[in-house]
């Protein structure tokens, strides 16, 4: 028997999911090269190279569970959570550029008001349901806020390389900026072959470009295989993203650039159990946005010493 066992951490999902579901948006891959000529593409000697590289990314955490009580005996469950997004600048070194931290209460309950403790007031923020899902949408929502706030005021020179954490989303304003995504739920190729290209590219090499028309944008995309123990076909793949209000030629001369930047990032297993696809930067950035938002046994106490005093009121 043969097996392979997948790097990444399973805590986090699958890299890739066992049946992905089909893209509903309408994918266009003859946008770069016709479909008969797409093969591994590796950047070429002439690719330009970023002066700097800015690398963005949040992170959030749940604080505590409550229950929000009305003046008419009712009660209506919310959270109480923290997020930050900052940014990592890679020039000459790596510096850690900037942090920004938020906290919050969330719930549907008509007199929810700011919460104020010893160690941070937690801002009001209404949602539409009580649902699980709903509180977390809303805490994710205030995260990718603050990751746009950062990510517009990321460029110090003007021809820094942005890479975000994830799909380009609501930051798809920010000219030129790449998502990064690292692990793989739809099927956005539903050709065969093409698929075969994906599964087939070595280390440091990329599919050609290919557009995703979906609501609120269209972007262009491209698969890149990151160095890294082998395995399953998909192992370290990781798909890039960005706007496509740009002109294919600006695309495809990006995604070298990213494709020929990305690799001296990539993370080794022994150091990181999301790696290739968890860089390095990213990594390191994860980690001090979790530092900022504090000790969360301390911030829980907190609440629950301001929920006693706002009682006995």
């Amino acid at each position: 028997m043969r097996f392979s066992i997948d790097p990444w951490d399973p805590a986090y999902g699958a890299t890739v999911e066992t049946e992905l579901a089909l893209s509903e948006a309408q994918v266009v891959t003859d946008v770069e090269v016709p479909d008969a000529q797409w093969t591994a593409r590796r950047p070429p000697p002439s690719t330009p190279r970023p002066a700097a590289i800015v690398f963005i990314d949040g992170v959030r955490r749940l604080e505590a569970r409550t229950w929000i009580e009305d003046s008419d005996g009712g009660a209506v469950p919310g959270i109480f959570a923290s997020y930050a997004a900052g940014a990592v600048r890679c020039d000459a070194q790596a510096r850690f550029v900037d942090a920004r931290v938020g906290r919050g209460v969330f719930a549907p309950a008509a007199e929810l008001a700011d919460v104020a403790t010893r160690h941070g007031c937690f801002t009001v923020h209404r949602t539409e349901e009580a649902t699980p899902e709903s509180l977390v949408l809303a805490v994710h929502e205030c995260m990718a806020a603050c990751e746009v706030s950062v990510a517009e005021d990321a460029r110090r020179n003007g021809d820094e390389l942005i890479l975000l954490d994830g799909p380009v989303r609501k930051r798809g304003h920010i000219r030129d900026a790449v998502g990064l995504v690292k692990s793989h739920h739809v099927q956005h190729l539903r050709d065969a072959a093409l698929n075969a290209v994906v599964a087939a590219l070595a280390p440091g090499e990329r599919t050609p470009v290919f557009r995703i028309d979906a609501h609120p944008f269209s972007r262009y995309s491209w698969y890149v295989r990151l160095p890294g123990p082998g395995g399953s076909p998909w192992a370290g793949i990781m798909r890039c993203e960005v706007v496509g209000a740009l002109p294919v030629s600006e695309a495809s001369t990006l995604a070298d650039s990213v494709t020929a930047t990305l690799p001296r990032f990539a993370s080794h297993a022994h150091k990181d159990r999301r790696a290739p696809q968890n860089l390095y930067p990213i990594a390191g950035l994860e980690r001090e946005l979790r530092r900022r938002l504090g000790d969360q046994q301390v911030l829980y106490r907190a609440l629950r010493v301001a929920s006693s005093a706002v009682s006995i009121a």
